[in-house]
């Protein structure tokens, strides 16, 4: 659904996969529909950006990292230990980024920052009512 190659393409796929879940589940659709807004706004995004906003590589990685370092450890003697663990590997992972290794490019985050999103303010219109005395 997510790997389309244009907005109006995502929007038609997931309409598309509401309607052929909606037959059998109707709850799950109906939950999948109301929660469309935000399934659907890295698409609001330059398109090169996508891939890496609705993935979700870099946190398995890194989980993968944490699980790794404490199975070598194996037993903490308390929670302080592990917090104090994961916190080595996070403050690692931080620096690797601010060094170069970026998982988005710069350049497209400046262009995603250039890209107007929509708003509900910018869309609906003024709906505030006029006060009576």
């Amino acid at each position: 659904m997510f790997d389309q190659p244009d907005t109006a393409a995502v929007e038609a796929q997931y309409g598309r996969v509401l309607e052929m879940i909606g037959e059998k589940f109707g709850d799950a659709a109906e939950h999948l529909d109301q929660a469309r807004a935000d399934l659907l706004a890295f698409t609001a995004f330059p398109r090169e950006l996508w891939r890496q906003i609705w993935s979700n590589n870099p946190q398995e990685r890194l989980n993968k990292e944490i699980r790794r370092r404490t199975d070598v450890v194996g037993i903490f003697p308390n929670r302080a230990a592990i917090i104090c663990l994961v916190g080595a590997v996070l403050a690692e992972q931080t620096d690797e980024w601010v060094e170069g290794r970026r998982y988005m490019d710069l350049d497209l985050i400046r262009k995603a920052r250039l890209t107007p999103i929509p708003t509900s303010q910018d869309t609906e219109p003024d709906q505030t009512a006029e006060l009576a005395a």
